[in-house]
């Protein structure tokens, strides 16, 4: 009886936090392979299986006013990372298109160098405008696993704690010893 009271409850909780502006959800991969914070709620969708991926990429997707939030990853086939620099790998990755998108001339890469998580490596781009709006990107490889962080931040304080709370906020189930 108790449980049919909370249901109400429980139903309407997600909407009151989409619209409190403070509303986060805990996301856990289906393997418990990670888990990361997003603000509520959060869209989940996967995709078509690419060349060289053991499964389809899963993304999860979040917005909050002008500010966005994605966060995906994708399996690939056992060793295609292998004999490769991890390094360069995560690099290549985690620039990607982001050259050509967001050109030096027009863009300031604040932050452009290596990273590790839990001793896997990745790579952080982040990339100011003239205006001051941000966009932050991580990327790590874990084994055979792409993980990759994209979120979006104006000059103020507000919603770049909300875009740093993020992008901090993966914790993965392995460390790399």
């Amino acid at each position: 009886m108790l449980g049919l009271a909370a249901l109400p409850l429980a139903a309407t909780a997600p909407a009151a936090w989409a619209q409190s502006d403070e509303g986060w959800e805990t996301v856990v991969g289906a393997d418990l392979r990670f888990r990361l914070e997003m603000p509520s709620p959060v869209a989940k969708s996967t995709a078509e299986k690419e060349q060289g991926h053991a499964a389809p990429r899963v993304a999860y997707e979040s917005k909050r006013a002008n500010q966005m939030f994605d966060f995906d990853y994708v399996d690939y086939e056992p060793s295609w990372f292998a004999g490769r620099d991890g390094k360069e790998i995560a690099r290549m990755l985690g620039r990607g298109e982001a050259e050509k998108a967001f050109p030096l001339a027009k863009f300031k890469y604040v932050r452009d160098e290596p990273v590790t998580l839990q001793g896997w490596d990745g790579y952080a781009l982040d990339i100011e405008g003239e205006d001051g709006g941000l966009v932050m990107m991580r990327t790590y490889l874990v084994k055979d696993r792409l993980y990759r962080l994209l979120t979006t931040a104006q000059a103020d304080m507000r919603t770049r704690s909300a875009a740093l709370r993020f992008i901090d906020s993966l914790r993965l189930a392995e460390t790399k010893q």
